[in-house]
């Protein structure tokens, strides 16, 4: 599965979602179950790979100000998320964090955010075509996440490292 064939499917599934993130995690494993289990590997390898290169210390500050906070897990579920809302808005925010303020003008805490079930897409999928659970990628997430240290809860470190969505979502 090339790149192009994956972020496909994300924005197939996305958009016949409508952005809900579980109905659109219902439909990436019926898109997924279409595929050859080899090609359900391909999908979960990339996705994967999307997964860990969002895990930027950046990136949760922004999702921690997005969300009025974010745990670990929360964390994890913003980066499905992210991903979920295709490669635009994807790389955007991976490239610079802030521009998540123009990404996703109507961002609600309430709905976004949150795509833990996509995340489990292909393991569902795999398992439906195999019987068998998704083989283990070879992939370990990083104990910390790249880039900068600095204080979520310092609102001078927060508004420096994201005017714009400080501006919009500061608390």
């Amino acid at each position: 599965m090339y790149e192009t064939d994956f972020w496909q499917i994300i924005d197939e599934s996305r958009d016949a979602a409508e952005g809900d993130p579980e109905e659109q995690a219902d439909l990436l494993v019926e898109r997924l179950v279409q595929l050859t289990p080899d090609e359900v590997i391909d999908f979960a390898r990339l996705f994967e790979a999307r997964f860990q290169r969002a895990y930027t210390r950046e990136l949760w500050g922004a999702a921690y100000l997005l969300l009025g906070g974010a745990s670990e897990d929360t964390f994890d579920y913003f980066r499905c998320w992210l991903i979920a809302q295709g490669r635009e808005v994807f790389e955007g925010a991976v490239h610079q964090p802030d521009d998540l303020a123009d990404l996703v003008p109507d961002f609600d805490e309430e709905e976004d955010g949150d795509a833990e079930e996509v995340g489990y897409a292909a393991d569902e999928a795999h398992e439906q075509l195999t019987g068998l659970p998704l083989p283990d990628l070879g992939s370990e997430q990083p104990r910390r996440p790249t880039g900068p240290q600095f204080d979520f809860d310092d609102p001078a470190a927060m508004a420096e490292h994201f005017p714009r969505l400080w501006e919009r979502y500061g608390r």
